[in-house]
């Protein structure tokens, strides 16, 4: 566009669009100034359309009065010459104008002090790309595709050219005075595109450079949170990233880091690790502060009586913090002697501040055994002095399970009558078959087990086994009737006396083999046998009816349960042993 063209034009908005962006873009049409670089004077011509220098002779409430040396002088309005301070120049100041006309419709010289230092920006930007420097401009507002700056005149600063990561809110940037690289100009079509990226990258190539020189094992840097994660922080070394991982930074516990960092801050770091083919770099913030476990064995020595606040909870118990970066576990069988703990929750919770004992020290591990029970007596330290195994004591059933009713014995202490320890004789399939909650039983003291913290009773022993009576009344080799409780493929049981049951094998049934019992015997018949052995673990009697229908006595019989095949072991030395216990009954007094 000429220059007559221009002012034919106007002064108004013009817009266009980037080519290489695509980015649609308002600007002044004082930006088409450019167009009139090409006819600005080169040397003292006077012509319109060009910069002069003129001098101010007067000022007015309104006006600055401008002498170019021509034949009438020039009227600016005085807001063209205005600054945060007020006015700029004073009478006798030389300064440079743009002459529009020498004359107007009116006849007057029209001068323009802002069309000047329009043209003059122009100079000094275009003089600015082609070196290849920056400007300095202040970020004005935001317009589609990235924000309007101003640099002497209007420039478009995309979006992706604002910083080295995308900056979700831009308008946090307005009024904001940075520096800037033109990547394009074109003054004839006014348009100018900004980049801070640019410069930022070279900025960080620099630091990077300087930052790998001192990154090596062990060195300690300053560093920016660039950025925070749930696993941690990526710190800004200078041209390059480290990973601050959330263990590494606190000997104490955490939960997040924006516990003890936020982004922006400067913080100094450890370099823990340096791997420089894949540019990775693993920093630490404890490791610049002591480790609070190289004097643990000092401060917390077994047995000592300390307190601390549970830190956290799990299953199998709770994590109870001393000191910054000292954390014990109170497993849950050391949370009370009598209260069967099924989740530390029922005792403790988070925050809690607790009294505790230590245990054990495991430093090789980092790890410590602490206890909440110990700082009370134990009670089964107690129950042991008060008594003792034999005793018969009474008790109500607290709780009944599948093998066996727990009967409270004191505050907080149980005992176990197993269910093979509630009856001699009768076959118990489950206690509540029997008993329920609240019943009161008697029974006697079995076993007191104070470091297994067991108390094992039993009801049957309040009464003779009945296995020994018949032990005494059934010796190998005495004849015998009872009564067939069960048949079986293998043989026959019968029962002896209450309680008591023998077993005949089908070898042993009758004179002559027997292939199938079911056939010959059955259930709640009467059955006469000679007792062969007893087994007091198995508590069963070996019987035989086979000798008992041949009628064998005395040596017959002695050499005939020496060669019965079933049962096997030790029936001789049985009878022998049984005989010569029969001898010593049947002797005088």
């Amino acid at each position: 566009m000429q220059l007559q063209e221009a002012k034919m034009a106007g002064f108004g908005k013009v817009k266009w669009e980037d080519e290489d962006t695509g980015f649609d873009f308002d600007t002044d049409a004082s930006s088409d100034f450019a167009v009139m670089l090409d006819d600005s004077p080169g040397g003292a011509n006077i012509r319109e359309g060009s910069i002069v220098k003129g001098r101010v002779v007067r000022l007015t409430d309104d006006l600055v009065i401008v002498d170019i040396g021509h034949k009438s002088e020039g009227e600016i309005p005085i807001i063209e010459f205005m600054g945060a301070e007020g006015c700029k120049v004073k009478v006798g100041d030389e300064v440079e104008v743009y002459l529009d006309t020498f004359e107007d419709t009116d006849g007057d010289l029209v001068l323009s002090r802002e069309r000047a230092e329009m043209l003059r920006a122009w100079d000094r930007i275009s003089d600015a790309y082609e070196k290849d420097e920056t400007v300095e401009g202040t970020i004005m507002s935001r317009v589609k595709g990235g924000l309007s700056v101003d640099i002497g005149v209007k420039a478009f600063l995309p979006g992706s050219q604002v910083d080295l990561r995308p900056v979700r809110n831009l308008d946090k940037l307005i009024g904001n005075k940075l520096a800037f690289k033109i990547i394009k100009f074109n003054k004839k079509r006014g348009n100018i595109v900004l980049s801070r990226r640019v410069l930022l990258e070279r900025d960080r190539e620099k630091l990077r450079a300087t930052t790998i020189e001192n990154l090596q094992e062990g060195a300690s840097l300053k560093g920016i949170v660039k950025n925070i994660t749930d696993y941690g922080a990526f710190i800004d070394l200078g041209g390059i990233d480290g990973l601050l991982h959330i263990t590494d930074m606190s000997w104490g516990r955490i939960n997040h880091p924006s516990q003890l960092f936020e982004v922006g801050q400067e913080i100094d770091v450890k370099v823990l690790s340096y791997d420089e083919q894949r540019q990775r770099v693993s920093l630490g913030f404890k490791q610049l502060l002591d480790d609070p476990w190289t004097a643990v064995s000092e401060k917390y020595p077994v047995n000592l009586r300390t307190r601390g606040k549970v830190v956290s909870l799990t299953d199998y118990g709770a994590f109870v913090e001393l000191e910054n970066g000292i954390e014990g576990l109170i497993h849950v069988s050391e949370m009370s002697w009598s209260k069967r703990v099924r989740h530390p929750s029922k005792i403790v919770q988070v925050g809690d501040e607790v009294e505790v004992v230590v245990l054990a020290l495991d430093l090789e591990n980092r790890r410590i055994s602490l206890g909440m029970k110990q700082i009370e007596p134990n009670p089964w330290e107690l129950v042991k002095e008060k008594y003792q195994i034999g005793d018969v004591i009474r008790g109500k059933i607290r709780n009944i399970t599948d093998f066996g009713i727990f009967v409270g014995i004191e505050d907080g202490i149980d005992g176990l009558i197993h269910i093979s320890d509630i009856s001699w004789t009768e076959r118990i399939r489950h206690p509540g078959d029997i008993y329920k909650k609240g019943d009161e039983v008697e029974a006697k003291i079995l076993q007191i087990d104070t470091e297994g913290e067991k108390f094992s009773l039993g009801i049957k022993q309040l009464s003779e086994d009945p296995f020994i009576k018949a032990s005494a009344e059934y010796r190998p080799g005495t004849k015998g009737k009872g009564k067939i409780t069960k048949v079986a493929e293998f043989g026959v049981f019968v029962e002896m006396s209450a309680g008591v049951e023998g077993m005949i094998h089908l070898t042993e049934l009758a004179e002559e083999a027997v292939a199938k019992p079911q056939d010959a015997f059955k259930e709640g018949d009467d059955i006469e046998f000679i007792v062969l052995a007893s087994d007091t673990d198995e508590r069963k009697f070996s019987l035989s009816r086979r000798a008992f229908l041949k009628n064998l006595q005395g040596d017959a019989l002695k050499d005939y349960i020496g060669t019965v095949t079933e049962p096997k072991t030790g029936l001789a030395d049985a009878f022998a042993k049984a005989q010569a216990a029969n001898k010593k009954d049947d002797a005088p007094e």
